[in-house]
């Protein structure tokens, strides 16, 4: 693997990208914080460089995409991620948003159902810093050994809120997830606020990758 260096340059082009996703509303000083803190451009390949910091989704092959960092800020924000908080998140993908969740001190639990996308994800990581616990497998069920979790994050559109998810929330814990058909999702934020009950915030609407697994797109 080619030296990873982040230099004055990259570091000036995510400040900017920070006022970006600052002027789109976004405003938790730790997501701020951790979108300033963690170097974009690793997960680009270097002819790609100029694109790392565009609030741009981005194909990372396997027919995924590494997230918007404006998708990445929102969803973040709305799991309250803080230092100890144990979160799960459902699709690893290029692994950045679990950087950002590891950047502002979260326990991170997070899982990946692309063979390939998994294996080079978990060689990636922790060499530039970050180690999750990772998983391969079927995100829509969760991980029940390990839980319950303070927060789920699902980084793929589903087409129905999956139950398993919601199971494995503390009360009071929050599931994020946008839901809706394969071309447009309304991002939804489930709380857990006792055993049998639950309140569903809507917000705006986002485009994902599908949601594969038995509660998701089969």
């Amino acid at each position: 693997m080619e030296k990873l260096e982040d230099s004055y340059r990259a570091k000036g082009l995510r400040k900017q990208l920070v006022k970006e996703i600052m002027g789109k509303g976004i405003s938790d000083p730790a997501v701020i914080h951790a979108i300033g803190k963690v170097p974009r451009h690793y997960f680009f390949d270097k002819i790609f460089m100029e694109h790392a910091y565009e609030d741009k989704a981005f194909p990372i092959g396997e027919g995924q995409t590494i997230s918007q960092p404006y998708t990445v800020a929102f969803q973040t924000e709305l799991t309250e991620a803080s230092p100890g908080k144990k979160i799960l998140e459902v699709g690893t993908g290029s692994g950045y948003q679990a950087s950002i969740l590891m950047e502002m001190g979260a326990d991170v639990f997070t899982i990946e159902y692309n063979d390939v996308l998994y294996r080079k994800t978990r060689m990636f990581l922790p060499k530039i810093g970050y180690a999750p616990h990772f998983f391969k497998g079927d995100g829509s069920r969760g991980l029940p050994k390990h839980a319950p979790f303070d927060a789920i994050l699902v980084t793929a559109g589903a087409p129905v809120v999956p139950t398993a998810l919601v199971a494995q929330l503390v009360i009071g814990g929050h599931l994020v997830i946008p839901i809706g058909n394969m071309n447009r999702q309304k991002m939804v934020r489930i709380t857990r606020t006792e055993e049998n009950k639950v309140v569903k915030k809507e917000f705006k609407y986002f485009s994902f990758v599908p949601l594969l697994g038995k509660e998701g797109w089969k």
